[in-house]
């Protein structure tokens, strides 16, 4: 399944597919934000992040826009979403002691996950009778469904998938499209709001070279190498998942004295190693400058710096997660001067984060947005 995934749904091809999609969601948050700037009403980085990011993957997974239907839909797919971050979080004591598993259904987990699961094969089920449908919109043809509708179709592949396995992709999607992508945009607004030389320094770089084109695209990201540096570093600094999907071993092995028995789970702490000092230079510090120069990237092949993993488990849709992030975060600079709510100063601006698989902020980010064009 990852194998098809990686070379049939995420390739650069595919990736590109999305640009109209990512640049016209791009563009409905901007008009948002505009909006409340005239009125001078604060922004919601959290909100703002998260509701652009949600919808973004409707469209590149579903072919659709949810707010541009009944808003029960739209409240739907949120609360979804919620219940999949919650489902995720459950400690479950059967998993660790077996024979105490009645514990759980006691305390009425077994009962949610089941409710929480059957809520979501009724929402997948629908998805797919949609993209079925002969009078499906032409906005379904070749989103992330409509490939896999095709893969299931396809008899000369390797693999058979089943509705099983499309249910499964399209939760990964959600889970790992939606959520990552507005914590790093979220963090890094936080991160700049703290640090008013950088961001006045992200920000001329981009309206040099922008100018008055009115939007940044993604053509325009590679030209930008200091602010490229900033995104880094807001990986680095706050990876959108601490600890890595678990492993499991395949063989023994000795870490640093301790004996690993093959089939242990393992899970890689990502933020440790991001802000180790024995490679990183002053580790708890948002200095973007220290990727200017250098060749460090988070592709998964600088072991000091695993945002997205490495290996053969590399995060198959970091191509996808990164052209959000850079197209949203460089837009967001560009068009708007971002400023504190009267009285509040740099350091009250709390870094405090919420537990979960993806890792937000936990009081939201409330910035005044000013319209620069």
């Amino acid at each position: 399944m990852r194998k098809l995934v990686v070379l049939r749904l995420f390739t650069l091809k595919q990736v590109n597919s999305f640009r109209p999609a990512l640049e016209d969601e791009v563009a409905r948050t901007v008009k948002e934000i505009s909006r409340r700037a005239n009125a001078h009403q604060p922004v919601n980085i959290n909100e703002t992040a998260l509701s652009l990011s949600s919808s973004m993957i409707c469209r590149f997974a579903l072919g659709k826009r949810y707010d541009e239907e009944d808003g029960s839909e739209k409240r739907r797919f949120d609360r979804l979403l919620e219940q999949l971050q919650e489902l995720t979080l459950q400690i479950f004591v059967g998993d660790y002691f077996p024979w105490l598993g009645w514990i759980d259904k006691l305390c009425g987990r077994v009962s949610r996950l089941e409710k929480g699961f059957n809520d979501l094969d009724t929402f997948y089920e629908e998805l797919i009778e949609e993209h079925l449908s002969p009078n499906r919109p032409e906005s379904m043809i070749g989103d992330i469904l409509d490939l896999l509708i095709q893969l299931r179709e396809d008899r000369s592949s390797v693999v058979q998938i089943d509705w099983d396995h499309i249910k499964g992709v399209l939760m990964n999607v959600f889970v790992a499209g939606t959520e990552t992508s507005a914590a790093t945009i979220t963090w890094a607004m936080t991160a700049l709001i703290k640090k008013p030389i950088v961001l006045k320094e992200v920000q001329q770089e981009i309206r040099t070279l922008v100018e008055n084109k009115g939007n940044v695209d993604e053509d325009d990201i590679p030209k930008l190498p200091y602010f490229k540096a900033v995104v880094k570093e807001t990986l680095r600094l706050y990876p959108p998942a601490p600890l890595s999907l678990p492993r499991l071993t395949i063989e023994a092995c000795v870490v640093d004295g301790y004996q690993v028995e093959p089939d242990t789970i393992v899970y890689v702490n990502v933020w440790a190693i991001s802000r180790d000092p024995d490679f990183w230079e002053n580790p708890n510090e948002f200095l973007p400058e220290r990727f200017l120069n250098s060749s460090v990237d988070f592709k998964g092949q600088d072991f000091g710096f695993l945002p997205f993993g490495s290996g053969r488990r590399v995060c198959p849709g970091m191509a996808l997660g990164i052209a959000e992030v850079e197209v949203a975060l460089a837009n967001l600079l560009y068009l708007f001067d971002w400023e504190l709510p009267t009285g509040m100063m740099e350091e009250d601006v709390d870094m405090d984060s919420s537990p979960g698989v993806v890792t937000h902020k936990k009081n939201p980010l409330c910035l005044m947005a000013i319209n620069y064009l």
